[in-house]
């Protein structure tokens, strides 16, 4: 071998060296993974992500979760949305932060399309429209008669201004023909459940779980229907809003994997794969179930901008002729 040859063989060893993973390309995570929730914790979006989190460990290493709640869920987004793209800060986001909070606030600290690189979406909840059992109405048909009957003395509860679940009933106000119900917001979910069961409100149209199931089934509350597109899994037995005769009536709040955009595409192939073994896996699958929520096993970053994209143009005329505004 002469001496040129032994110059080139040096090079391309050298070269090939720099480039392997113990040089120029490190491991990936080489630490623990930060996961921002923008919710306290006890609510739907924290229940997915413990479960993905405790199921992506040996994947994906250690998750850190971090509940940070307020704005509307826009201070842990925007800190999200600044986060260095390198897979160390995901975000676990739904609806209200991707679709509903650019359509009603003025300005939010971030832009869903342009500062986020979508993984998956994990599970899609649905709201469901219900009612006091003192109200005479013994399925969905019934109660919209009622509904329109008796529009100025009926109220119906949400988890807050702006929610999905004042969407919901604002969709249904807008499907039957009747502006006159009003709209009663609580701080959450719980305190519009206690008062629906007390008779405080007549109806409500909260995200159907596993706690609402179990009171339906006690007869405390009646569940007329879901507004999904197919009936839920936990609940086979009730109908959709659609199949009652109300098509269109479809409020969905999705949870959904995001990282921050111009994150290297190896590392969100790398997650979303991590992610895909996690919601095919059937214990994680029942577990969600179980709490009232779809698991999607079939997610993928092109599908979850053309479900936002969907959703964007679904409920800004909804937003609009509620009259949405943030306070």
């Amino acid at each position: 071998m002469n001496r040129r040859e032994m110059v080139t063989l040096s090079l391309a060893s050298l070269s090939a060296t720099a480039l392997s993973p113990a040089f120029g390309q490190a491991r990936f995570p080489e630490r623990p993974i930060r996961l921002l929730v923008p919710f306290s914790a006890g609510g739907v979006v924290d229940a997915v992500a413990r479960q993905w989190a405790d199921r992506v460990k040996p994947h994906l290493g250690t998750i850190v979760i971090e509940n940070q709640g307020g704005a509307g869920g826009t201070i842990a987004t925007g800190e999200a949305a600044r986060a260095a793209p390198d897979g160390y800060t995901a975000l676990l986001a739904n609806t209200s932060i991707m679709v509903l909070n650019p359509a009603i606030m003025p300005k939010v600290p971030y832009d869903p399309v342009r500062d986020f690189a979508p993984i998956s979406i994990l599970a899609i909840s649905a709201s469901g429209i219900m009612i006091n059992p003192s109200v005479p109405a013994k399925n969905l048909k019934e109660f919209i008669a009622y509904a329109k009957a008796n529009a100025d003395k009926l109220s119906y509860g949400s988890a807050g201004t702006g929610t999905m679940t004042q969407l919901a009933g604002e969709l249904f106000k807008l499907k039957i023909g009747a502006p006159d119900i009003t709209h009663v917001p609580y701080r959450g979910a719980g305190p519009s459940i206690a008062d629906l069961v007390a008779g405080q409100i007549q109806m409500a149209t909260i995200n159907v779980t596993g706690q609402l199931v179990e009171l339906h089934r006690a007869g405390k509350i009646r569940i007329l229907a879901v507004t999904a597109p197919e009936r839920l899994k936990g609940v086979p037995d009730i109908p959709t809003a659609v199949e009652e005769g109300m098509p269109g009536m479809i409020a969905q709040l999705f949870t959904g994997l995001f990282l921050p955009a111009n994150t290297p595409k190896p590392i969100i192939d790398q997650v979303y794969e991590a992610s895909q073994k996690v919601m095919t896996d059937p214990a994680m699958q029942q577990a969600l179930i179980g709490q009232g929520l779809d698991p999607i096993t079939n997610s993928s970053p092109d599908k979850v901008r053309a479900f936002i994209e969907e959703e964007v143009a679904r409920w800004t005329p909804v937003v609009k002729a509620a009259g949405l505004k943030a306070e």
